[in-house]
């Protein structure tokens, strides 16, 4: 029986089967597709390996669609499913992780193809459509899957259905499904991220093949599968048995075969690092690949910072340079490396650029926008007191660069005085990439643990130190400690803050009033910041949005929590204010009489 295919492929893959020859993820796929007994073939699916760099950072995909039936327009939902995944997953930001854009993009196909079914006179007769996807990156496998397709793993002679159907049966010989793509407005995908090892095998299939094909069936099939196979005619045997099993359904699988993994070297991996030696110390009027140096403006046992000027252009730039102590440490020399690599990919006028130049380097080091001003830290020094108004001026620019971060799915994660700028025009903007979280990039095996460099303790977020998860609320933290330092002048948690080393003693921590220190501090911007200070990540604010409008805006919330004074707050800070105000006025009045 000659079979009719229905598939949506990259343009590049057109062939029965794929490979990918240089990449260290060598994958094969074979896949069919074909009407059945029925008129129309509603069933799409898809699968596209990428070259490289994508493949390294993006990984591969196959996925597969089933069109309802009943619906008015099964076709298009599931042919529009695979299509615009495969287009628009490979276009999303490398910074982010699998997970975010596959959100991010099922997100958005769900309402469009809502929004399509609205015409009819239900949404579930409209665009619907099961979708099952597997993206392998690195040597994880994730799954996203609505519907009753199913994905499959075969690993040895384990058979393992990975996905759960989304469907009820109403009686022996019908189902409806529960959850779909297009069939409403909130979509819920369930996810999964499993490991993968070399020669493991994945089958996804609609309805069609595997409702009719017994479990035992397919893995026997699978079992058979030899090096080298034709992929595409071990899932043409599986339809012919579907359909001398009386399927009447459309019939679509596909089979993705893991040849090799990356296995990472590392002795190559320190030698593509290492391509660029380090510099040497550099001093005031030495000369780098056309680049004077100017002055050293920051050292420490990690890195040197050097204001240099381009001779041929007479521009000022900022060039940092790894430490020599680190000559041979490949986790550092790897960060170091990611550290233009994230910068390269923030757009706002809050966070320093980096530089890109064509000439070629002759050593390891970047270039950044050089922005003449002080730092926070000496922008303080020079304002003990600012106004609350200027405070949260800046404030909300800093918020403003971490926004941009964080919609590269990067956390900064090192948010203090020192790494923020306030140039001479008064704009403000985030500095140092040495501590970013990239969440794209940490899921690529490395082959050796990577150089974790955690935010400074006096601003960072407990969870920094008690090695939990960081997130965007780690960052709102950090911005809530220097916010409640310009105010204050204080630590919000006092000294003891840093010496916490525990769960049970950040817990044991009581929020600081910023009104203790700072009597014109409203109350509820009191609330704000204790709110954003929270030692629990969950009880912080959601959004950095929320956080800056709670500021500006009284919440009644609150408001409505009376201000208790310093007397029953805190009795001893506050006799011993009132003796000290007694003893000034005691001064002066004696001051007065001998006058």
């Amino acid at each position: 029986m000659c079979l009719s295919k229905r598939l949506v492929e990259h343009p590049k893959q057109q062939g029965r089967e794929s490979m990918h020859l240089e990449s260290g993820l060598k994958v094969r796929v074979g896949q069919v597709s074909q009407a059945g007994r029925k008129p129309h073939n509603e069933d799409a699916l898809g699968f596209r390996i990428p070259d490289e760099p994508a493949l390294s950072a993006k990984g591969m995909v196959a996925l597969i669609a089933d069109g309802v039936s009943s619906a008015e327009a099964g076709k298009e939902a599931s042919e529009t499913c695979v299509k615009n995944f495969l287009g628009d997953y490979f276009s999303t930001p490398d910074s982010w992780s699998v997970k975010l854009s596959a959100q991010r993009i099922l997100t958005a196909l769900n309402r469009w193809l809502y929004g399509q079914g609205v015409r009819y006179l239900a949404a579930e007769r409209g665009y619907i459509s099961t979708l099952s996807i597997l993206v392998i990156k690195s040597r994880t496998a994730h799954l996203f899957h609505i519907g009753d397709s199913r994905i499959y793993r075969m690993r040895g002679t384990e058979f393992e259905q990975i996905t759960h159907d989304h469907c009820t049966r109403v009686n022996k010989d019908s189902t409806y499904l529960t959850r779909a793509m297009g069939m409403d407005l909130m979509l819920d995908v369930d996810y999964y991220s499993v490991d993968v090892e070399q020669g493991d095998l994945f089958f996804l299939s609609t309805d069609g093949v595997h409702d009719f094909v017994a479990r035992q069936a397919i893995k026997n099939t699978l079992l058979e599968v030899q090096p080298q196979q034709d992929l595409s005619a071990v899932c043409e045997s599986l339809v012919l048995k579907a359909l001398e099993n009386a399927s009447d359904d459309n019939l679509s699988c596909q089979l993705v075969s893991i040849e090799a993994l990356p296995d990472p070297n590392v002795e190559d991996t320190f030698r593509k690092l290492s391509e660029l030696p380090f510099p040497p110390p550099l001093s005031k009027g030495m000369k780098l690949d056309g680049f004077e140096v100017l002055d050293e403006l920051h050292a420490s046992k990690r890195s040197q910072i050097y204001l240099v000027r381009d001779l041929l252009s007479n521009h000022r730039y900022v060039m940092k340079t790894p430490s020599v102590n680190f000559e041979d440490d490949l986790p550092y020399i790897e960060r170091f490396v990611l550290e233009p690599w994230v910068g390269k990919r923030i757009d706002s006028p809050h966070v320093v650029k980096v530089i890109e130049r064509n000439q070629r380097q002759t050593c390891l080091y970047y270039l950044c926008e050089y922005v003449a001003g002080l730092t926070l830290t000496g922008w303080m020094q020079a304002n003990p007191r600012p106004g609350i108004d200027r405070a949260l001026e800046i404030i909300a620019q800093v918020v403003r660069g971490l926004r941009a971060m964080h919609r590269k799915d990067t956390l900064h994660q090192d948010i203090k005085p020192d790494n923020i700028m306030v140039s001479e025009s008064g704009d403000v903007v985030l500095i140092d990439f040495g501590s970013c979280h990239v969440a794209g990039i940490a899921e690529i095996d490395a082959g050796f643990e990577r150089d974790v460099v955690l935010g400074t303790e006096t601003y960072g977020a407990p969870e920094y130190k008690l090695r939990r998860k960081s997130s965007p609320r780690s960052d709102l933290f950090s911005v809530a400690v220097v916010l409640y330092e310009m105010l204050t002048g204080k630590h919000p948690y006092g000294e003891k803050f840093e010496l916490c080393q525990s769960s049970t003693e950040f817990h044991r921590l009581r929020y600081l009033s910023a009104r203790d220190f700072n009597p014109m501090v409203p109350v509820w911007m009191d609330g704000a910041l204790k709110k954003a200070l929270s030692i629990t990540p969950d009880l912080r604010y959601e959004a950095f949005s929320e956080f800056i409008y709670d500021l500006e805006h009284p919440n009644p919330d609150f408001l409505e929590k009376s201000y208790v004074p310093l007397a029953q707050r805190n009795p001893l800070r506050f006799w011993q204010g009132l003796c000290f105000v007694l003893a000034v006025s005691q001064v002066i009045v004696l001051a007065l009489w001998l006058g």
